[in-house]
């Protein structure tokens, strides 16, 4: 694993020399791990991980049970101190092929592009190429950006495993990987390897883990790091780019069209303003949240606008200026006679007096670069952006234009994008503490005793009144519950936060467990309570500051999105209130409950009947439909390739406007690297662009067929939800295995994230929340929460069939693969998952549980179902290999395993250890710390595994 004698047994096989830097970027990182762990721990060490490696990769090529027992023995021999360091090698050597693999995609995709070959699938060239050659005309293509919404929504959940330390150590490692490409003297590729090995050391000797719980602080401060990584400067890049690509793609326009200002990509978050599940959560944490969002981004333009100060040396000597530039630079407190023919700098300085003074005003307290002199702070980030604008225009008019574009530009669209809040930060609640809060307030107003207990019509009709009364139900001379103090603070920190960052600051206010009209209205209420819907008496007109979200989770509340949406919107209040949103309502869906409460299948097809219906009676009402999907890491929990996600969504459910999470450990794999960063934010660009505006089949014989698709997809939901429910929810002991086989308890000790594993504290799969389901299963390499119940679907709707009957149910399913895209993309995602499945690695986790008859039972009903599903697949699909069409993804999974599956079996046997120690009420830090050790080299190795 760490020398260049076994490196052949952990890089891709040879057959393309395109591949050759990766195998050679591979070998030397590990090359270099060898040598660190050699120095700080000896050769001892270092021996007992190769021969741990070789034994696991016979355990899996060869299936030897000798090797099998050979290992056990051998694991159960290690001492405390080498299993640590043995735990410690190999999760290190997933994130440094990490690293490595990302740098060939970074090297692979320069080499496309310097070879001048075509637009790549999923770039907005690409698109935009499509929708010519399709007859999409030029000024369609400046509508949808004029008004799309393209919104990643950052989330904090309990199973992102990295810590800042080592983001930063593998930042500079990539770093210093990529400059191994460019052309270095000797010298310099000494000097070069000297900084990697140090580097490498450093991660050696960093703390991987957290030894305290994570903060909602430390959740904010970690996503802000990827601010300054990826999406301050390449996030303005990007639309740089796309503004060159629809140059180049339409270049006869007409010239009548404004140039594209709008803010079409926006980045959104949640940390800090979630609060389902999370009581770390308060206005304390939103508040602090939109600081620290404001320090970011104003540090990022102090920084830009000292370096314009320098940069922009132009004297009036040798060119002039515009009256408005003139009279910028003359309110500028700089008096010095040295710059008195310098007006573009005096200008800046006083703008980076102004931003200096707007920082402190907005939490800042630490401005590196004293300013010259006072002025007054920037009311608005619109009047930062107009200073900006002036500037930029007195260069374009006075032979200045290619000094705008390398800085000014790229800063004053960072300003549009950005604004003074960096990011919109949305609030979530349940839908039951809004019941409580209502309740408590109806009680001491007198209104209504016992609102819980009233029927939906009724409390529909009292807040409905109430809606429409002047009169608040507050008082502040009553005494409330805990709960009702601290969710009316929490709304009224919303407002204060609007006035002081702007009204993007904080924009929507989503509802968990959303399941009838009167959730939705509950939250309207509230929002009045607190000066958030504002209503003149006199004329009637309302108006409400927070979009109310409906998040629709579980399948009962998917089946009910659209009928509970039809109610809401035939409300006169309601229609108001989403006209001044202009003429806009979003709707949230959850992939991750619906997955674990009906299993992958069903989820997926209900998700999409979900949207489909939401179309239906969105058109009715007049009402543009805005969906927000609740995606997360595994593909159980609606992960897999954005792209490809957005191009198989239903007709119509686009439409330029698309918010969707990003999460955990996914966050960092996509935007830890600011090429990568900007690539993966251009997918999303590319698919919203195409997916909006590609023209789509609309043939009599299309929609037959399509119909025909949708109808089967019915029937084989149906028998995948009661294949999956029977076997988690009523198989007797399936709890107890699941509890047993998976890490989920070690799991739920980790110090993780700042919201508990578990809703309520009991052993109940009902109760457990969705994130760390998926991310145990994830971490035995079974994966079940992204194929179980497919085989068994397939199968008995064949089986329902007699003679030829069957071989035309199996070409529909061929037909449904070949010209469906969601049924296609579905079967992807699905061949990823199992590709990534492992059935010896799971023997050896199901051998943690003690009851012998259960664990054969339940055991082979997985292994069963997953046979079933990998035949049901090869059957539609053709292909006996996983990951066929994307043999890159294979060679990379497939790879992994090496360096995988002995931290697997590291984990199992010091889970045996824990446990046994547990029965004797004792503990070991040290095996704790080994067993958080692997769960991060396993979540680092697979890459979606929350």
């Amino acid at each position: 694993m760490l020398n260049d004698a076994v490196a052949p047994e952990i890089v891709p096989a040879a057959g393309s020399d395109k591949d050759a830097p990766l195998k050679e970027d591979i070998r030397l990182l590990g090359r270099l791990l060898g040598d660190v762990l050699r120095e700080q721990e000896g050769d001892a060490v270092f021996n007992v991980v190769e021969t741990i490696r070789q034994t696991s990769v016979r355990f899996r090529r060869e299936a030897d049970a000798g090797a099998a027992l050979e290992l056990d023995a051998m694991l159960k021999e290690l001492s405390r101190e080498q299993t640590i360091s043995v735990v410690r090698a190999f999760s290190y050597f997933s994130h440094l092929a990490n690293i490595a693999e990302d740098q060939h995609h970074i090297r692979r995709r320069r080499a496309h592009l310097l070879a001048g070959s075509p637009a790549q699938k999923g770039s907005v060239s690409f698109a935009l190429k499509k929708l010519r050659l399709a007859g999409v005309p030029r000024k369609t293509v400046d509508t949808f950006f004029q008004d799309a919404l393209i919104a990643p929504v950052l989330t904090a959940h309990p199973t992102e495993v990295q810590r800042k330390s080592i983001l930063d150590a593998e930042h500079d490692i990539a770093r210093l990987l990529a400059e191994r490409d460019l052309p270095q003297t000797p010298k310099e590729r000494q000097a070069n390897m000297q900084l990697l090995r140090s580097r490498v050391a450093t991660l050696w000797q960093t703390r991987m883990l957290r030894y305290s719980k994570l903060t909602v602080a430390d959740e904010i401060e970690n996503a802000l790091s990827y601010y300054r990584i990826t999406f301050l400067r390449e996030l303005p890049g990007l639309y740089d780019d796309i503004e060159d690509d629809i140059a180049a793609e339409y270049p006869n326009g007409d010239g009548t069209i404004e140039p594209i200002n709008a803010a079409y990509v926006q980045m959104g978050s949640w940390i800090g303003g979630d609060r389902d599940g999370n009581p770390n959560v308060n206005a304390g944490t939103m508040q602090h949240a939109l600081a620290r969002h404001a320090t970011t981004i104003l540090d990022f333009y102090l920084d830009e606008v000292h370096t314009l100060g320098a940069e922009l040396s132009v004297s009036t000597l040798m060119v002039g200026v515009s009256a408005e530039l003139q009279a910028l630079a003359d309110q500028s407190p700089d008096a010095s006679p040295h710059r008195s023919d310098e007006p573009y700098r005096r200008a800046l300085i006083g703008i980076y007096a102004r931003l200096a003074a707007t920082a402190r005003a907005l939490g800042a307290t630490n401005i590196l670069r004293k300013e010259v002199g006072a002025a007054a702070a920037y009311p608005d980030a619109a009047a930062f952006v107009a200073d900006l604008r002036t500037i930029v225009a007195s260069l374009e008019s006075h032979h200045g234009a290619a000094l705008v574009r390398p800085r000014l530009a790229t800063l004053a669209r960072a300003a549009d994008i950005f604004g003074f809040h960096l990011a919109s930060l949305d609030m979530r609640q349940t839908s039951d503490v809004h019941e409580r809060v209502l309740a408590d307030l109806f009680a001491k107003s007198g209104v209504a005793a016992d609102y819980t207990a009233l029927s939906e019509a009724d409390k529909e009709a009292l807040l409905l009144s109430e809606l429409a009364q002047p009169r608040l139900l507050y008082s502040p001379y009553i005494s409330y519950a805990t709960e009702t103090d601290s969710e009316l603070a929490i709304l009224r920190a919303a407002r204060d936060i609007r006035r002081r960052y702007g009204a993007r600051a904080i924009r929507n206010y989503i509802i968990s467990h959303t399941e009838t009209v009167s959730d939705l209205l509950e939250v309207l209420l509230l929002q009045k309570e607190t000066g958030l819907l504002r209503t003149d008496w006199q004329t009637g007109d309302s108006r409400c500051e927070l979009m109310v979200i409906p998040l629709f989770e579980t399948i009962p509340d998917l089946q009910r999105a659209a009928g509970i949406m039809s109610q809401l919107m035939a409300l006169p209040l309601v229609q108001q209130l989403i006209a001044k949103q202009g003429q806009l309502q979003e709707v949230m869906l959850g992939y991750s409950d619906s997955n674990k409460d009906g299993g992958f299948l069903t989820s997926n097809w209900e998700l999409y009947k979900a949207e489909l219906a939401l179309v239906a009676d969105f058109q009715k009402a007049g009402v543009k439909l805005r969906l927000f999907h609740g995606r997360g890491g595994t593909v159980g929990r609606g992960g897999g390739p954005s792209y490809e996600a957005i191009l198989a969504q239903p007709p119509g459910t686009v439409n330029g406007q698309i918010r969707l999470t990003e999460q955990g450990e996914i966050i960092a794999s996509k935007f830890s690297n600011a090429e990568i960063g900007r690539r993966n934010l251009e997918l999303l660009v590319a698919a919203t662009l195409e997916a909006s505006l590609a023209p789509q089949a609309a043939s009599p014989a299309h929609a037959s067929e399509l119909a025909q698709f949708e109808a089967v997809m019915a029937q084989l939901s149906d028998l995948a939800y009661h294949a999956y429910r029977h076997l988690v929810y009523e198989t007797p002991g399936f709890t107890e295995y699941f509890f047993s086989a998976t890490p989920i308890a070690e799991i739920a000790e980790l110090n993780l994230g700042s919201r508990p594993a578990s809703r309520k504290a009991n052993q109940r799969i009902e109760d457990l929340r969705a994130i760390p389901w998926g991310f145990s299963w994830g971490q035995c390499r079974l994966l079940l929460p992204g194929w179980f119940g497919f085989g068994s679907a397939i199968e008995a709707w064949i089986n329902e069939a007699e003679g030829g009957a069957k071989d035309e149910k199996i070409a529909t399913l061929r037909a449904m693969y070949a010209r469906w895209p969601f049924f296609a993309t579905l079967l992807s995602n699905m061949d990823m998952v199992l590709a990534k499945t492992d059935l010896a690695i799971a023997s050896r986790y199901a051998e943690l549980v003690a009851d012998q008859g259960l664990r054969e039972r339940i055991y082979k009903r997985i292994t069963d179902e997953h046979g079933n599903t990998l035949r049901c697949l090869e059957l539609i699909t053709g292909n006996t290999e996983r990951l066929a069409g994307n043999p890159l993804l294979a060679r990379s999974i497939q790879n992994r395993f090496a360096y995988l599956d002995p931290l697997n079996h590291l984990q199992v046997e010091l889970i045996k250890r824990n446990r046994a120690l547990s029965a004797e009420s004792r503990i070991d830090e040290r095996v704790h710390r080994g067993i958080q050790l692997s769960i991060n080299g396993v979540a680092a190795g697979l890459r979606n595994t929350g």
